[in-house]
């Protein structure tokens, strides 16, 4: 280490593509920047230029610019502006694993169509790291990563070797001090080679014989203009300065390996802000993307994969697109202005639509193929699901009960939840006027059915229509209509009735990945049913809350309890006001029994508070005013179950606090397992501190979270804490500010300081979870396929086709020992991924309509032959392990 210090200057911009500005805004001054980074990498063959490792910049850069594509792509296959390998900087914890898989799959098919990705993960300001992501990196080809927060005290040196839970892993470069350690070293040119000198030795400790790293770039920020020339006019006796991209720099230090290994996620608060409020601000961010990735990811991509004659690629690609997109670190974590949020849903939302036109499309398409009087039932699951469906169908009123008969003849039992009134429209009208009734009839419909007959009676003086869903095979001619009532004179009664029809729910068999046609049939007398399924029974407490006790005997006594709390924090940090008023207590607590079916029986509770209005910033309490919140629980039981589903629909008035359902604990705990990303990760109870946050013990949480016999089985992802007895689930947590310069949590800002007034949740708010008391640890209690269970319902649909077509059922793809996360068309062939979402090896069978099959990387690369017999194949995955597969 003798000598001169060795740098390498990376000149770069680190690109929040949306936050204190909505994205149009900041894309304004997007291509301004890149207008001058491409006339100075041009003018200078020495400049080299780090764009962020997101091609999202370079394209919303060429969206207004195309005419400067082949002057980006010549630097790009140069070498001198150094692109992906990401589509966007993400969140890592509020997505699902596949989003990031595909954030990654097209950042680098758009960093190679312009010349070359960057080989480095770079991963710069994420609000910490998922455990996966070192296998992620790895199986996409990569070896190395970059990045900053979460990582625990122990790391010596600028590098270490990251390891995911399945034992591969990557070589980290870690900015121990941020993306911008070198950014203020052009503040004042003249102090250009005193500050380059100053950096090179205080860093040489940490670097050894390697090369310091300098990243000389912020947030939106260019290089100066008179960079290259303030370098070469360095004193080489006293610093050796070269500009370099990240990837230069990376490339040179490769082969030494460094001393430190951490396994796992990064969420330590020890050397930068991790900032984990982003969790559970603005709530419906979190709801909808996950509802979003659900439709996209195990209805449309496989339905149209299996069922489709086509493939909508294109629809495909722009949901997957707008996914990515709303991914970014400032996106769904909500912590920008609130037109960022309003943009960021909306692009959302616009996914998710996409995901319903296509697996609409396709089941619609089925549908057709079954008779009219049955209904299809199409399962998301690779294996076999005997599940409750609910439909609407024509039962008459004679019938004291129904069943759902199946293509094998076998009858399911069914529950009837309610009828419609056969009365569906009356009014009154001069018999002059009859006819201005006519246009409403189209064809054969009216007010949403088909008509089925109609009469015109001159003595009661009614002209009546009968509708249904399916008009029958008579014909129908409006112009007789039209005849019939020519001449008509006095008051008439118009009259529409339909077909008595009634919400069925029923249990459905279905193959994996497969659908079924069925019927509702007439049955003899209901069996009466409670709260009780023979697997979980739930009573109602006095004061509200639930008391669950499984048919093992673990009882979680006081599920539901709502403890709200003031926060002066804001978007990105949690923190308590110095005299903070907790409300746990209701006002008034009103319980009202619903459905009490065989197969589905519910409840509802709703409680009202007086919570403080707000926070008095005076006196850093809450406010003695009050304003009333409430909290209305739906607990749904179904048969087969073994888990409580609760809806929660909290209505709030109040700024500025937090709210949090606790879920008992059965027995004490001092580790919670939360599954997300392609992982089961185990927490403990505390956060490593050391930086300027304090460590909270929240954490995030994607599929469920478990502790102490008390699974929690979650519809999107969200924020708990493991207490003494609970566990701590945020359903809702408010404030009207971006950032705090002062925060008691937090010793700098996170942003500027900007009030966010809808991030204050004024009106209704819903979260949407279940509770399943067991024995044992989540392996034991089979919260994996719980979970698949309750997040991806088996999907139904009205039958369309001929009333002669007997009942079917068909097999698509099954998928034993692992967990499928995607199942699409690509090149050709099938392409699904399965995880071994266990800590013990697995022997994963898949069977499907294959006779070859080939493993890939998460980029599409092909690998090894994998043998075929009978339709299936047979994989041995290492414990966590990610497999890619192509068959034909």
């Amino acid at each position: 280490m003798a000598g001169v210090p060795e740098v390498r200057l990376v000149p770069h911009t680190h690109w929040d593509r949306e936050w204190y500005e909505p994205f149009q805004r900041f894309r304004l001054r997007l291509v301004d920047l890149l207008d001058e980074v491409l006339d100075r990498a041009e003018a200078d063959e020495r400049f080299r230029f780090t764009l962020d490792g997101q091609m999202a910049a370079v394209d919303d850069y060429l969206e207004v610019r195309p005419e400067n594509r082949d002057r980006v792509a010549a630097l790009v296959a140069a070498g001198r502006l150094a692109v992906g390998p990401w589509q966007i900087l993400l969140d890592e914890f509020l997505v699902s694993g596949e989003n990031i898989v595909r954030n990654l799959e097209i950042g680098w098919a758009r960093a190679e169509d312009l010349g070359g990705a960057m080989r480095v993960g770079y991963l710069p300001d994420e609000f910490g790291h998922c455990a996966q992501m070192p296998q992620i990196l790895a199986a996409a080809g990569f070896e190395h990563a970059c990045l900053w927060r979460g990582v625990p005290s122990g790391v010596e040196g600028h590098a270490f070797r990251w390891t995911a839970p399945d034992g591969s892993s990557v070589r980290t470069e870690y900015l121990a001090h941020g993306y911008g350690n070198a950014a203020y070293v052009l503040s004042d040119p003249g102090f250009f080679a005193e500050r380059m000198t100053a950096l090179g030795h205080r860093e040489r400790g940490r670097f050894g014989d390697d090369p310091v790293l300098a990243m000389y770039g912020t947030d939106h920020s260019a290089p100066v203009g008179s960079l290259v020339k303030l370098v070469a006019d360095l004193d080489p006796a006293q610093v050796d300065v070269r500009i370099a991209t990240l990837g230069d720099y990376v490339a040179a230090v490769a082969a030494s390996e460094p001393t430190s290994v951490v396994i796992g996620e990064l969420r330590s608060h020890a050397a930068a802000n991790i900032l984990p409020g982003v969790l559970s601000i603005r709530p419906q961010l979190k709801q909808v993307m996950a509802e979003a990735e659900r439709l996209v990811e195990r209805y449309a991509e496989p339905f149209a994969a299996l069922w489709s004659a086509e493939w909508p690629a294109r629809f495909l690609d722009l949901a997957w697109w707008r996914l990515v997109d709303a991914s970014g670190h400032d996106s769904v974590t909500g912590c920008g202005v609130d037109d960022t949020a309003t943009q960021v849903f909306a692009r959302i939302s616009e996914a998710a639509h996409l995901g319903q036109a296509v697996r609409d499309r396709v089941v619609g398409r089925l549908a057709r193929s079954v008779s009219r009087d049955a209904f299809l039932a199409v399962n998301p699951s690779p294996e076999r699901r005997r599940d409750l469906v609910t439909v609407e169908v024509e039962v008459p009123d004679d019938w004291p009960s129904v069943a759902v008969e199946m293509p094998d003849g076998t009858l399911l039992p069914a529950q009837v939840e309610s009828r419609t009134d056969p009365a569906l429209h009356e009014e009154t009208a001069t018999g002059e006027d009859l006819a201005l009734f006519l246009p409403r009839v189209h064809g054969r419909e009216l007010f949403g059915q088909e008509i089925t007959g109609w009469r015109c009676d001159p003595e009661a003086r009614v002209l009546e229509f009968g509708v249904a869903r399916h008009g029958g095979e008579a014909p129908f001619d409006v112009e007789a209509v039209r005849a019939a009532i020519v001449g008509r004179t006095g008051s008439w009664t118009i009259r529409i009735t339909q077909a008595t029809r009634a919400v069925v729910t029923g249990l459905v068999d279905v193959p994996p990945l497969g659908w079924t046609s069925a019927r509702v049939v007439r049955a003899d007398a209901p069996t009466e049913g409670s709260l009780s399924n023979g697997l979980l029974t739930v009573e109602v407490r006095e004061d509200g809350t639930l008391r669950l006790t499984s048919a093992d005997g673990t009882v979680l006594d006081g599920v539901g309890a709502i403890v709200d709390g003031g926060d002066r924090g804001d978007l990105y940090n949690y923190a308590p006001p110095w005299r903070n008023t907790l409300v746990t207590e209701p006002d008034l607590v009103v319980v009202e029994p619903g459905l009490s079916g065989p197969l589905r029986s519910t409840v509802s509770i709703t409680r009202t508070y007086s919570w403080p209005e707000a926070v008095d910033w005076d006196e850093d309490s809450r406010t003695t005013a009050r304003v009333t919140g409430t909290v209305r629980m739906d607990v749904e039981l179904r048969a087969g179950e073994p888990f409580a589903r609760l809806d929660l629909t909290i209505d709030n008035r109040s700024r500025d606090h937090r709210v949090r359902c606790h879920v008992p604990l059965a027995r004490p705990a001092t580790t919670s397992h939360a599954e997300g990303q392609f992982a089961v990760v185990e927490r403990g109870r505390t956060a490593e501190g050391g930086f300027s946050e304090h460590p909270t013990p929240t954490f995030p949480a994607h599929g469920f979270v478990d502790a102490g016999g008390a699974g929690v089985l979650l519809t999107q992802a969200c924020e708990y804490e493991l207490l003494d007895d609970a566990l701590a689930v945020t359903v809702l947590r408010t404030s009207g500010q971006l950032s705090r310069n002062v925060h008691p949590y937090r010793e700098e800002p996170a942003g500027p300081q900007i009030p966010t007034p809808l991030a204050q949740q004024i009106g209704v708010t819903t979260v949407r979870f279940a509770v399943q008391p067991h024995a044992g640890d989540w392996q034991d209690a089979a919260l994996l396929a719980h979970a698949e269970r309750y997040r991806h319902p088996v999907h139904p649909a009205l039958g369309e086709g001929d009333p002669d077509t007997a009942l079917a059922t068909a097999t698509g793809l099954s998928v034993e020992g692992a967990v499928l996360t995607s199942l699409r068309r690509r090149e050709g062939a099938l392409e699904l991924r399965v995880v071994a979402q266990s800590p013990d090896p697995a022997t994963t069978v898949v069977r499907g309509p294959f006779t070859a099959a080939r493993r890939v990387d998460l980029l599409g690369r092909p690998g090894e032959e994998v043998p075929v017999a009978d339709g299936a194949l047979t994989l041995s995955l290492r414990p966590w392990e990610i497999a890619t597969l192509r068959v034909a």
